[in-house]
């Protein structure tokens, strides 16, 4: 079960446990619902959002800040939600689309042109896939990090949204079809298969790779899609069935569904591909598809912190929401009787998996699920913004995470609020709710060759794929 916990995001939990495990600990009283704040608006929440992409993308190296506003490095997932964020942003008028084909012109030369090899420092990636950090200095491997199958994937599934997406006949819209092509191409996903028939979540040239594969349900579909659908280094059909083959399919908060505990992996893959009305065999055979098992985890996830088992400050059906996100850092203590044991960056959730919960709410959760369960989610979200604007809401949209049960040992002040944005929590609420309002990845991923042919290669047929010629 560990390593399960500990494939999330690959190896980022465990990096950045290290990696935070000093910072100081900022407490802020826990707030009332908050006077004469800005209404809550999906537009508004949006264009914030895409500002986190459009503003703080590197001016030398053009890749996305895994967090803001510490700098820490860039992350290769986070820049691949950014190359969508751009699309966003032309259809919703907050730029043109020239500046956001310039843009993302610059950022595919600046991932084709890294440096690839074996050595343990100085270049991007190896064999076609990037490592999971980049530095800022020069986008070159951070420290020690894995070169990372489902990150790179991630950052490809961007690729591939901007190559279908920017389709003008002139010099800039040309070039990034053909980078992007380029990209994807030379990923050599069936050098990173480990000898089971699943996929290893990485590789480090000072140990080989990651013994640890994807097996059960996770963020992966989108990375054995893209594998399968390769036209240079396409891994075997017959993977799609040995991955499904460990789901674990169970009744969890009144829900039958394949489970897995964080949301966010349950809105991964559904960023880039529609699956309302496709089926592979093991859905077939279930009776729904993966959307509606994305809408049934998201309502056990509200049910969960409905029923409030630890007794969680704040948790309400307004105010829930368990994914991977910071956290107000590792620490024991009882508070009003109650031991409790808090976390910074962690692969919260609940789920017959696992359950990790620590009171701890990322507004991601919800807004990634909007298109699942807009009902809940919504609401879910308007009340976040306008119950704790202040120390939850800033130029970025929301934060990345609050927990309201915390209470600082020597101030006695409840409360932490996040200083930080994530990236790849900034990516899910963008692309989710646009995809929500309007379709727009999924038509733009739809006409995708490559994610049709992997769709197929995995036994996926009925709805939108049968319009496919």
């Amino acid at each position: 079960m560990l390593f399960k916990m500990l494939s999330l995001r690959v190896g980022m939990v465990l990096f950045l446990l290290l990696f935070f495990g000093s910072c100081e600990v900022v407490t802020k009283q826990q707030q009332p619902p908050v006077e004469n704040v800005t209404a809550f608006n999906l537009d508004e929440l949006q264009h914030r959002t895409f500002n986190y992409f459009w503003e703080l993308a590197d001016i030398n190296n053009f890749q996305i800040p895994d967090r803001y506003p510490k700098r820490t490095f860039t992350s290769i997932a986070a820049t691949g939600f950014g190359l969508t964020a751009y699309i966003v942003g032309v259809e919703k008028g907050y730029v043109t689309r020239a500046e956001a084909a310039e843009r993302v012109l610059n950022t595919l030369k600046v991932l084709y042109n890294l440096p690839q090899g074996d050595e343990m420092s100085g270049t991007g990636g190896y064999k076609g896939f990037f490592y999971h950090f980049l530095t800022y200095e020069n986008a070159t491997r951070f420290k020690d990090v894995e070169l990372s199958s489902i990150d790179t994937g991630l950052l490809m599934a961007g690729v591939l949204s901007v190559q279908s997406y920017f389709d003008g006949e002139n010099e800039t819209e040309n070039s990034i079809r053909q980078l992007a092509d380029d990209l994807y191409r030379r990923v050599e996903w069936d050098w990173m298969m480990a000898d089971e028939g699943t996929m290893s979540m990485g590789w480090r040239p000072e140990k080989g790779k990651i013994i640890h594969t994807y097996k059960g349900y996770s963020e992966a579909m989108i990375l054995y899609i893209l594998a399968l659908g390769s036209p240079t280094h396409a891994i075997e059909p017959g993977v799609w069935q040995n991955w499904t083959k460990t789901y674990p399919w169970e009744t969890y908060q009144d829900q039958d569904f394949v489970n897995y505990s964080p949301l966010f992996t349950h809105h991964y893959s559904h960023m880039y591909i529609d699956f309302r009305g496709i089926q592979d065999e093991y859905m077939r055979g279930k009776g729904i598809d993966y959307f509606e098992n994305s809408r049934r985890a998201t309502i056990a996830n509200r049910n969960y912190c409905l029923e409030n088992p630890e007794n969680a400050v704040g948790y309400s059906e307004n105010c829930w929401g368990l994914t991977a996100c910071d956290g107000p850092g590792y620490k024991e203590m009882e508070i009003d009787g109650k031991n409790w044991t808090f976390h910074g960056y962690s692969a919260r959730g609940a789920s017959s998996v696992y359950t990790r919960d620590d009171g701890t709410i990322a507004p991601t959760a919800a807004g990634g699920s909007v298109p699942f369960a807009p009902e809940i989610c919504l609401p879910a979200l308007q009340y976040m913004w306008e119950t704790y604007n202040k120390d939850l809401v800033g130029e970025y949209g929301f934060k990345d995470a609050f927990n309201l049960t915390w209470e600082d040992a020597q101030t006695g002040e409840k409360g932490w609020f996040d200083d930080d944005y994530l990236g790849i929590d900034q990516g899910p609420i963008l692309i989710q709710i646009e995809n929500y309002k309007t379709g727009l990845v999924w038509e733009v991923m739809s006409k995708n060759p490559y994610i049709i042919q992997g769709l197929k290669k995995a036994g996926f047929s009925g709805g939108w794929l049968e319009n496919i010629e």
